[in-house]
């Protein structure tokens, strides 16, 4: 889902491995014997290779039940998925509005499914300390298509940030060989024309446009935003954040890497975020930026826009497509509605997304099964490979999906994705299962843009001309301090976002920004950062 939260339980301290031990464990591949685990398993399975189990299999799996393509067992996908690798999947479905709460009760008690999908870093630290689930780290030697994209993607930096302090990685994340920046601002272009304004380029072009907009309908609050819930203007926060160098709304840490100090720092204290804070506060004060964004619900702020009481709004491909154009061709014949290129701010032409996404957990269960090995290849070929990738998105070749001259995947013509083919009666989510988001994430760059209309193509080529936004290194704390820091972060992280809130608002003014910094000193803000750079320090001693 679009906000990444997650709860950490109290861990107790335990002993662990050196990272140069674990390091050559990994390169070695699992020091456990597997010959009583490799039922079912191919003897032969490699990049390339189609998984195909020896003997009929099944495997139990957390199932993120999506409101929008509620489950059905008569999909085309479960009973396709059987005939191509033999194995039959066990949905244990939760709704999507109690995912984490659910799977976190699951894995707690040790009751969850073998396959634990849908689960984004750094939900599973939670889980690691009781052993509950795998690292998988451990285990890559059985998925060589997830290997071998981690090599030729370059994505190593990546994957070590998800290492923990025994220089293990407890999560298979989705890999993407480019970043897919999802989030910008959608702009009335019929308006730009009208006020004879270019397509703003940056946040401060972007100011300018607004002013205009204010200046000829001086009622309006150009830009009313969504997404308020549960964290207060948690997209616009989200975007704007990483324009100016730092994390913001449902992209906040605690901690940003400042690489010319070699450190991280905390972020909500820190000049960049106040430098986005005093942005927001300007186009608040000004009449910019609708007050009620950070608190309206989403068909409240679509209402402004369709009833052409606002011109601005966060957006996305989906919601463009599917929200915002139709409410508009019902009150508003000829308007223009376009996602621009996310502006740029002072962190420069960066393109903010990361190339990981949410992944797979492991139940520690699965180890003992005799059939573990065939699992881990069924998840590689799945997961990782690019027929298994393919399968879960487009589905079968000839029913759901077909491809022209030059190889470009479509719509059959009695199936519709997105809009793809308004003409198809059937739909490629609701009625076949494929697009899932439990299974189809990820990929090489054709694939992940083939839903993509000419459009959002446009977008993504000049979001791809910018400079990826840099990795932090590796701070993976001990058990014993992540306990501690756990007893932090909620309380700082809940008086950031109310102050935040309340500066942008201009609740409070910036003139208490140090009284702020101070408070947060106070809520042992210096205390967490200490910790994480001991962390960071150690990992980088032991790890070379």
């Amino acid at each position: 889902m679009l906000h990444r939260t997650w709860r950490r339980a109290a861990i107790a301290a335990a002993s662990l491995l050196t990272l140069t031990l674990v390091a050559c464990s990994e390169e070695a591949g699992d020091a456990k014997d597997l010959s009583g685990n490799r039922a079912g398993a191919m003897a032969d399975y490699a990049v390339g290779t189609q998984f195909t189990a020896t003997e009929p299999l099944s495997f139990s799996i957390l199932y993120n039940n999506h409101p929008n393509y509620p489950l059905k067992n008569e999909w085309l996908f479960w009973s396709e998925l059987t005939k191509r690798t033999n194995v039959k999947l066990e949905p244990v479905a939760v709704p999507l509005s109690d995912y984490e709460q659910k799977r976190s009760l699951l894995v707690g008690a040790g009751d969850a499914p073998l396959i634990i999908p849908k689960t984004y870093h750094p939900a599973e630290n939670q889980f690691v300390s009781s052993g509950a689930i795998l690292p998988v780290s451990d285990y890559l030697d059985l998925m060589p298509n997830f290997k071998e994209k981690i090599d030729k993607w370059g994505l190593k930096p990546e994957i070590d940030t998800l290492r923990q302090s025994d220089g293990k990685f407890y999560l298979l994340p989705g890999l993407h060989e480019k970043p897919w920046q999802e989030y910008t601002v959608a702009v009335r272009t019929d308006i730009l024309d009208e006020l004879k304004q270019p397509v703003p380029k940056t946040w401060d072009e972007f100011y300018t446009v607004l002013k205009a907009m204010k200046a000829k309908y001086p009622d309006s609050y150009p830009y009313s935003d969504r997404w308020s819930k549960p964290t207060p203007g948690g997209a616009l926060l989200r975007i704007a954040g990483s324009s100016f160098g730092t994390q913001a709304g449902w992209s906040f840490q605690h901690s940003t890497w400042d690489p010319a100090a070699g450190k991280f720092v905390y972020t909500g204290a820190t000049e960049q975020y106040k430098q986005m804070i005093q942005y927001l506060n300007k186009l608040v004060t000004e009449g910019l930026l609708d007050p009620e964004s950070f608190t309206q619900s989403d068909e409240a702020a679509r209402q402004k826009l369709a009833n052409g009481k606002s011109f601005v709004i966060t957006s996305n491909a989906q919601t463009l497509v599917n929200d915002y154009r139709p409410d508009l061709a019902k009150t508003i014949p000829g308007a223009k509605l376009v996602n621009i290129p996310l502006p740029v701010g002072p962190a420069g032409e960066i393109n903010p997304a990361s190339r990981l996404e949410n992944g797979v957990m492991i139940s520690k269960k699965a180890r003992d099964s005799k059939n573990f090995v065939a699992m881990m290849q069924f998840i590689d070929w799945l997961y990782y490979s690019d027929a298994g990738q393919e399968f879960a998105k487009w589905g079968i070749e000839g029913t759901t999906f077909v491809k022209d001259a030059a190889g470009k995947r479509m719509p059959a013509p009695d199936v519709d994705m997105i809009g793809l083919n308004p003409k198809g009666t059937k739909h490629l989510q609701k009625d076949f299962g494929f697009a899932n988001g439990v299974f189809a994430y990820g990929g090489k760059l054709d694939l992940m843009q083939s839903f993509f209309s000419p459009e959002e193509l446009e977008f993504q080529k000049v979001m791809n001309t910018r400079k990826p936004i840099e990795v932090p290194p590796p701070a993976p704390l001990t058990d014993a301090e992540r306990e501690q820091v756990s007893l932090w972060e909620t309380p700082l992280k809940d008086y950031v976002t109310q102050n935040t809130l309340k500066f942008i608002l201009g609740q409070r003014p910036l003139t208490e920004w140090d009284a702020y910094v101070g408070e947060l000193k106070a809520k042992n803000a210096d205390q967490y950062i200490e910790v994480v750079n001991k962390a960071y320090e150690r990992f980088k001693k032991d790890n070379g």
